[in-house]
C-alpha cells in the first residue's frame, strides 16, 4: 500500500487507515485479529483508536493483538483523549485529564508510546493553551511521537496550529486533524480543509463511506446485520438515509457500474485522493469487508467521474465563500 506523509511532517502512514471504533463491543477478539492481520499483510500501517472506544476495550484488544500477532514497529498507532462520559461536560481538555488519559491508554495498549496522539474534541471550558501544553509534554516525554486534534472547527484548528508555531520555546507542531468527511458530508471543505492545507496539517477522514451508506447496502432497505440495523448504531446511520443521500448513492452506483467496480471502491477512491487528505479511516465488521475496501489501492477515478461526483454532492457554501459580490 502506498505510504504518505502526515501533513508537513516526516511521519509516513498508509493511505488507508484501520478504524477500531467497534472493537471490544461489536467486534470480538477473533474478528479483530483477522482485521489487523489482513490490514498488515496488505501493507497497512495506520491503526486508529481512542480511549473511549468500547470504554477502553478497543485499546486493550489492540494491545493484546500487537503483542502476539503483528510487530509493533510495523504499525503507526493513533489514539485520542478528551471525551468523557459526563452529561454535563462531554469533553475535558485539561492538562491533568489528558495526560492521565494518555498514561491509561499506554497501559491498555501495552506500549511505551503512541505514534500519534490526538485531542478528541475542543473543550470550551479549558484554555486552549493548557490543552496544547499537554501535547507538548506528551511529545517531550516520549509518550507520543506526534500530536494532532480531532473534531476542531476551522477557527479552532487555525488558532491551535498558529499558537504552536508562533509561541516561544519548543512547541509541538499540530500534525493532523481527524474529521468526518465523505461524499455525504463535505462540511469540512468550508473552513477546516483550507486551514489544514494552508498550515500543512494532514486530514484523516473518519466515516469516509458515509457511515456505510455509500456502499449501497441501504438502497433497498436496512440489512439486519448492518450498523443501521442495530439498536445502538441506528441513530448514527439514520441522518444519511434521506432523499439527498439517495441521489448521491445512486450516482456512486452508476459510476461503479461504468467502471466495473463497486460503490464502496468508488466512494473510497474519491475521498482518498481529495486534496489535503492523508488517509481515510475505514471501519469494517470482518476481514471480507476490509479486503473489499483495501482493493481500492489499484483504483484511480477518471477526472470526469470525480467531477460528476463533486457536482452531485456539492455542499451549499454561499456567503462569504462565494457569490458575495452579488449579494
Amino acid at each position: 500500500m502506498e505510504q504518505r506523509h502526515l501533513g508537513r511532517t516526516g511521519l509516513r502512514v498508509s493511505r488507508i487507515g484501520l478504524g477500531t471504533l467497534t472493537w471490544g463491543r461489536d467486534t470480538d477478539e477473533h474478528d479483530a485479529a483477522d482485521l489487523l492481520k489482513t490490514f498488515w499483510e496488505a501493507g497497512g500501517s495506520l491503526v486508529d483508536t481512542a480511549d473511549v472506544y468500547g470504554d477502553g476495550e478497543s485499546e486493550y484488544l489492540l494491545g493484546r493483538l500487537i503483542e502476539g500477532l503483528v510487530p509493533r514497529q510495523d504499525l503507526v498507532i493513533s489514539t485520542k483523549a478528551g471525551s468523557v462520559p459526563d452529561p454535563d461536560r462531554r469533553f475535558d481538555g485539561s492538562r491533568g485529564h489528558l495526560l492521565a488519559a494518555l498514561d491509561a491508554s499506554l497501559a491498555r495498549l501495552g506500549t511505551d508510546h503512541v505514534d500519534l496522539w490526538q485531542v478528541h474534541a475542543y473543550d470550551p471550558g479549558t484554555p486552549l493553551d493548557e490543552t496544547l501544553q499537554a501535547l507538548d509534554i506528551a511529545v517531550a516525554s516520549g509518550r507520543a511521537r506526534y500530536a494532532g486534534v480531532s473534531n476542531f472547527c476551522g477557527w479552532q484548528l487555525a488558532k491551535a496550529a498558529t499558537w504552536q508555531l508562533a509561541a516561544p520555546g519548543t512547541r509541538t507542531r499540530i500534525a493532523s486533524t481527524q474529521m468526518e468527511y465523505s461524499l455525504l458530508q463535505r462540511g469540512v471543505e468550508r473552513e477546516v480543509l483550507p486551514a489544514a492545507l494552508d498550515l500543512g496539517i494532514g486530514l484523516l477522514p473518519s466515516s469516509p463511506l458515509g457511515r456505510g451508506v455509500l456502499t449501497g447496502k441501504y438502497r433497498t432497505g436496512t440489512p439486519a446485520d448492518s450498523r443501521g440495523g442495530s439498536d445502538h448504531m441506528a441513530p448514527f446511520v439514520a441522518p444519511y438515509l434521506d432523499e439527498t443521500a439517495r441521489h448521491i448513492v445512486d450516482a456512486v452506483s452508476i459510476a461503479a457500474d461504468g467502471l466495473a467496480t463497486t460503490p464502496l471502491q468508488v466512494a473510497l477512491a474519491w475521498i482518498r485522493d481529495r486534496p489535503g487528505v492523508t488517509a481515510p479511516i475505514v471501519g469494517a465488521r470482518n476481514a471480507q469487508q476490509l479486503t473489499a475496501a483495501l482493493s481500492v489501492e489499484t483504483l484511480s477515478l477518471p477526472d470526469e467521474i470525480c467531477q460528476a461526483l463533486d457536482d452531485v454532492s456539492a455542499p451549499v457554501h454561499r456567503y462569504p465563500d462565494q457569490d458575495w459580490s452579488t449579494l
